[in-house]
């Protein structure tokens, strides 16, 4: 059986490379995946798997005929609000395959929000011709059920993900707090001056060495060359392509503070304590349910004082998650895995 798989892959963002690791790693082994790729050579030579350019129309409509099923891989990509474009490219292929007969799977999904009536319509079309769908929070679970779909709900699948260990980690300086931030609206340059000036200070009182993660270099490396200007001998940018790379990264981190939802996903995973930035509902929706400490961007204090204190303060009493509720949200990051055991057995 062939099943094209379908997600925000080869355009360099270590999440959704980490949920396309993720997925391959439970695919059934009698399943032949082919991935729609943004990058189909690197995604070819890094997962050694049939690629397509998810941009070339013909070839994706290849691509879906010689297959006899099509998976949503996993992630926000039924959404309106960072691009109105994304769920009718995303819907569009779906209803596509529905109408080929294929079977379909909505995998691992983050459901909205979804402002505009069109996108919602498409979207409850697209779910409910659906052979199997699993989503990775309440709200997403409960969309559908207002809608009369069947689904399962489990914990994103990248808390299942198998990290490796990074070579050259335990050589740097420790203690080690891993910083993740990416460029976006809300962080505006006031806001992300006193960020950086509140890691100093906090670097200050820790005497912490401070890693800067990349997760997507075009938005998040200037970023960080801009913090890391004011740190010269206390951080380091580390830039890692492979998503097991980049979880194993958190093995080796007493504390992160990210804005990416699958940075905070990782660093919980193992181990971590962590404190969000959030600038989209799925990171809020993650605080909740993790009750990891935070704030909205567009609630940042004006005062750097506090943000670093609030950090040195979460630094030494916080808690990371206990090794058994970091156990059973695997384990029940493991029900994706069964769904498309069921969907292709």
């Amino acid at each position: 059986m062939r099943a094209l798989l379908s997600g925000y892959y080869g355009k360099g963002n270590g999440g959704d490379e980490a949920l396309l690791a993720t997925l391959l790693q439970m695919l059934p082994s009698h399943v032949t995946p082919v991935v729609l790729s943004g990058n189909p050579e690197q995604t070819h030579d890094r997962y050694n798997v049939e690629t397509c350019d998810r941009m070339a129309p013909l070839a994706v409509l290849q691509a879906l005929r010689s297959c006899d099923a099509f998976i949503w891989g996993g992630g926000s990509l039924i959404q309106d609000v960072t691009s109105t474009i994304s769920p009718f490219y995303y819907g569009g292929l779906m209803a596509l395959a529905q109408k080929m007969n294929l079977k379909t799977v909505a995998w691992a999904q983050g459901i909205g929000p979804l402002l505009r009536p069109q996108t919602r319509w498409l979207a409850r079309q697209n779910f409910a011709g659906c052979t199997k769908v699993s989503v990775r929070d309440r709200a997403s679970a409960a969309l559908l059920s207002d809608w009369h779909i069947p689904c399962i709900i489990a914990p994103d699948p990248v808390w299942a993900l198998e990290s490796k260990p990074v070579p050259g980690l335990w050589d740097l300086p420790a203690p080690r707090i891993a910083v993740t931030l990416r460029s976006h609206p809300q962080l505006t340059p006031a806001r992300l001056a006193n960020l950086t000036r509140a890691l100093v200070d906090f670097q200050k009182a820790t005497q912490a060495f401070i890693l800067l993660l990349p997760f997507q270099k075009s938005e998040d490396l200037g970023i960080a060359q801009i913090i890391q200007s004011q740190l010269k001998d206390v951080s380091q940018i580390l830039s890692l392509e492979d998503p097991q790379l980049l979880k194993g990264v958190f093995r080796g981190v007493e504390m992160a503070i990210g804005m990416r939802l699958h940075s905070l996903i990782m660093a919980a995973a193992e181990g971590c304590r962590c404190f969000a930035l959030s600038y989209d509902p799925k990171v809020n929706r993650l605080m909740e349910e993790l009750a990891i400490p935070g704030w909205d961007l567009a609630t940042l204090p004006d005062d750097t004082n506090l943000i670093g204190k609030t950090w040195i303060e979460h630094y030494a009493n916080g808690d990371p998650l206990l090794p058994e509720q970091i156990q059973s949200l695997v384990d029940r990051a493991l029900m994706h895995r069964e769904l498309l055991n069921e969907a292709f057995s």
